[in-house]
């Protein structure tokens, strides 16, 4: 059963602070594992509102970034995953890139369209 990786901030964690509950219903429809990735250190985690999140998180605290394939290779490897283990969306167009390079299957996700029915389809394809 695949992994879904779901981008913390600006998409699972909204600018005002709160899980995107819609975005959340969707992924409980899924029975699959979840991991929250971001880039945020303790400091970053508090000040975007990434606290007691419902699914574990992993950062490498801004080393390196998310848009550096490192970042990818390392929580891979810290898992015990390939790329054909997991899924991922996510907002930022260089880090979807960076993903993709490693044969990561990824969605951009528009944080301000919001289009669920983008992500439920990329999901029920990949999954």
């Amino acid at each position: 059963m695949k992994t879904i990786l779901v981008d913390a901030a600006r998409t699972f964690v909204t600018e005002e602070k709160e899980i995107n509950r819609d975005l959340h219903a969707l992924l409980e429809t899924y029975p699959n594992p979840k991991l929250i990735l971001t880039n945020a250190n303790p400091e970053q985690q508090v000040e975007f509102g990434l606290v007691d999140l419902p699914y574990e998180m992993f950062t490498l605290n801004q080393n390196p970034k998310k848009i550096d394939p490192i970042y990818y290779e390392t929580m891979l490897k810290q898992y015990d995953l390939t790329p054909d283990d997991v899924v991922y969306f996510e907002h930022n167009a260089d880090a979807v890139g960076s993903a993709q390079s490693l044969g990561i299957t990824t969605h951009h996700y528009d944080h301000e369209q919001k289009d669920l029915n983008a992500l439920k389809t990329f999901f029920d394809e990949n999954l």
